[in-house]
């Protein structure tokens, strides 16, 4: 029999390395999608302001796959394979084949479709190596842990948002036809999809999981049966349901009294899912049935750790700044710094120094996660270190008023990439730590809820915000990106380590 008190054996650098070199190529997929959506919809005739409607499916992929494969992967055990590995791999062999598909659309509803593939293919490989750093390494490793992930977001996010760049410097096409994507970024795409199926691959093979019953002797038994979720979820009332119910239809009402942009209809949608996913999981639980994938989820949302919830509040804020960014940079630098429309040349030069900058704020990252936020996290703690960083990425975004010469939007990435590495590192190191163990999957996917919602709700109000006081000016947008990155930052004095 195992010793109930032993520690998980300390890992050294190389098991550093292979826990998490699979983010490595994970990222490299997000990054061109990020650097590169918004240029592919402009260059297949979408407007501006119809951008965030198209952006629409990541966030909304994000929010239903997080949790559910977080909930099974808390439960998979499948032989050799292990615990969260079967997801990695099945996610890297999806976004490997939508990342080749991507760059050969004709026409906008199937770069779309390739999208909603993308994204959740990358969310089905991304949530477990979140909590696979939980999984492997003691909790005094946890911060390194979450680093080295960093380091390797970083690393991977250079590679995938320069790689365009890199291909036009070596003579490969960057102008296309009206309506076609040029072929820096088809190839850049197509060299995506196989260094991300390469580093996962990695991963799977270099790494081996504890098996539950060494699981149990660390953390203690699983209550996969969800006994006290059960007992829980049974004493609530249906207060909170209605609640979101009624503010769903709310939302409903609001679209079409104001004649709001459709895509509103969805965040109205949601919030009516939710009340009613609720209230059917507390039934059950009230009828002495089992709680089931939902009650799980639903009960374990509504009874997340006090500071998971304060640090919710830093997600929802940082990453509304965030996906602010990645969809309006390129229309921002293309239009005020190079002075260029959808489909020149020098909208496509615009593009490709967008990609740079993106390369410059992930290499930054990289940087600071193994040296500048570790060092800041030894003397003032890991929750002062965030608080620091998310102020300099408002300074980053608001830099983008003063500054007019494009190359000096150098400086401004760098503020952005100090708080990129700890939006990657520190809130996840310090709820790692803190959450129980045996759960950490589902809690994982339930925080980054907080990471999607945000995104969601950018994507169906930034579009109607900018339509209505600022139609042709999207540089007003890196004014709202700063606003709520400085609100992040203030939310952050709430939080309090262990």
């Amino acid at each position: 029999m195992l010793d109930r008190s032993s520690e998980k054996p300390r890992q050294g650098a190389l098991g550093l390395w292979n826990i998490s070199f699979g983010f490595f190529g994970i990222q490299i997929g997000f990054a061109l999608q990020n650097a590169n959506m918004s240029r592919i919809f402009q260059s297949l005739g979408t407007s501006l302001d119809d951008l965030p409607a198209l952006w629409v499916a990541a966030p909304l992929t994000g929010l239903l796959v997080q949790p559910v494969i977080g909930h099974m992967s808390d439960r998979t055990w499948l032989g050799r394979l292990g615990r969260r590995r079967p997801y990695f791999l099945a996610g890297a062999v999806l976004a490997a084949l939508a990342l080749v598909a991507m760059p050969e659309a004709k026409a906008l509803w199937f770069a779309a479709m390739m999208l909603w593939l993308l994204d959740a293919s990358l969310n089905v490989s991304m949530e477990p190596f979140r909590a696979f750093v939980g999984d492997m390494l003691r909790k005094d490793q946890h911060g390194v842990g979450y680093a080295v992930q960093t380091a390797f977001i970083g690393a991977g996010a250079v590679v995938g948002s320069i790689f365009p760049w890199v291909l036009e410097r070596l003579g490969v096409a960057n102008d296309a036809a009206p309506g076609q994507i040029p072929d820096t970024v088809r190839i850049a795409f197509w060299f995506g999809g196989a260094a991300l199926f390469a580093a996962v691959l990695w991963t799977v093979v270099t790494t081996r999981e504890y098996a539950p019953d060494e699981m149990a002797a660390f953390d203690g038994a699983a209550d996969h049966g969800g006994a006290e979720t059960l007992r829980l979820l049974a004493l609530r009332t249906y207060g909170a349901s209605v609640g979101w119910a009624v503010a769903g239809v709310a939302v409903l009402a609001l679209v079409r009294a104001f004649a709001l942009k459709q895509e509103m209809y969805l965040l109205g949608a949601l919030l009516i899912g939710y009340g009613a996913a609720s209230g059917i999981a507390i039934a059950r639980a009230k009828g002495g049935k089992g709680a089931g994938m939902l009650g799980h989820i639903v009960g374990d949302f509504a009874g997340m750790p006090p500071i998971m919830k304060r640090l919710a509040l830093v997600q929802f804020f940082t990453w509304s700044a965030l996906f602010i960014m990645w969809i309006n940079t390129t229309p921002v630098v293309t239009q005020y710094f190079f002075g260029a429309a959808p489909g020149t040349a020098a909208f496509q030069r615009g593009a490709n120094w967008v990609d740079v900058l993106f390369a410059t704020y992930n290499g930054v990252a990289a940087v600071a996660a193994l040296t500048l936020l570790p060092w800041l996290a030894r003397r003032i703690g890991r929750a002062r270190t965030h608080l620091l960083a998310l102020l300099c990425g408002a300074a980053g975004f608001a830099s983008f008023f003063v500054i007019r010469d494009p190359q000096l939007l150098i400086a401004s990435e760098i503020g952005i990439g100090i708080a990129w590495a700890s939006i990657l590192a520190m809130p996840y190191a310090i709820l790692a730590s803190a959450l129980p163990q045996r759960k950490l999957g589902v809690y994982m996917g339930l925080f980054n809820v907080f990471v999607v919602v945000p995104q969601l709700l950018v994507a169906t109000v930034m579009g109607q915000i900018m339509k209505a006081f600022f139609p042709t000016e999207p540089i007003w947008t890196m004014a709202f990106a700063a606003a709520v990155m400085a609100a992040a930052a203030l939310a952050m004095l709430r939080v309090r380590e262990d």
